[in-house]
């Protein structure tokens, strides 16, 4: 089962790999033309790109740093002279250094932010204005974090960013409602991505994953279907709010101990 995007122009940003290239390529499967956008992967981008061209959708590569605001207008401008629209728009590039806050190099801290908060805010701005220049419904998903809510210790730039741009989409969302564009957050939990091994490795992953309430982690595709259910018109009534998928990670700790009343 695919979501309907029959003729609609989309761009996600952070879409080379991970969660992003699995949102990009479930959208051309409904059918959209997509921007696949990334900052140094240009060769898995043109992959996924590949991908999305033999469902027989178009595609277009854009390498840039979404925490550049000026390149990040420029991207929607190009997947506008491409496609001729701007209708779905995603949010999902991230950077993050793990480090306690009082050893954090603050290089990487100032990254985290710049790219994570300030390139969500650039880019649901700039998808913004070019929906509302061309008069017509839209759809905007930001893909957020239960470290919006959870605070994660060595996180503190990634978890600042996280709820600073979930209180940035409802206010987005109450802003451009009368509109007709919706605006929603997707809190996806812990994924098995490429991105995960800049932290862990296979072993740590594998480890970890048996701590989770369901033991395992999620899949990009998984996350992916639920991304396109918020910007689908079965998610039509869905806006300023969040969808979470996160395998019960954001249960409360003790709600695992409930065998034997314990």
């Amino acid at each position: 089962m695919h979501f309907d995007f029959q003729g609609k122009n989309a761009l996600v940003t952070g879409s080379s790999k991970g969660i992003g290239r699995a949102v990009a390529l479930e959208l051309a499967k409904g059918g959209a033309n997509v921007t696949i956008n990334c900052h140094s992967s240009r060769t898995q981008a043109d992959e996924v790109a590949a991908e999305i061209r033999k469902l027989g959708r178009k595609a277009l590569v854009v390498a840039a740093d979404v925490s550049n605001q000026a390149a990040v207008e420029d991207m929607v401008q190009q997947t506008v002279k491409e496609f001729g629209s701007l209708d779905l728009f995603v949010s999902n590039a991230v950077y993050s250094d793990r480090q306690l806050m009082v050893d954090a190099d603050m290089e990487g801290f100032r990254r985290t932010i710049d790219v994570t908060m300030w390139g969500a805010f650039y880019g649901v701005r700039a998808a913004s204005q070019q929906m509302l220049r061309q008069g017509r419904p839209g759809a905007i998903t930001v893909i957020s974090s239960p470290h919006a809510v959870i605070p994660f210790p060595t996180a503190m730039a990634y978890n600042m960013s996280k709820a600073a741009i979930d209180h940035m989409s409802r206010t987005a969302a109450i802003e451009l409602v009368k509109h007709g564009i919706r605006v929603n957050v997707f809190h996806p939990g812990w994924i098995d991505t490429p991105g995960e091994r800049k932290f862990f490795t296979e072993q740590q992953l594998a480890d970890g994953a048996q701590s989770l309430p369901m033991k395992r982690l999620g899949s990009s595709e998984e996350m992916a279907f639920g991304v396109a259910f918020t910007l689908s018109e079965q998610g039509s009534y869905m806006t300023g709010t969040t969808l979470t998928m996160d395998g019960g990670v954001s249960l409360p700790w003790w709600s695992k101990r409930t065998e034997g009343g314990q």
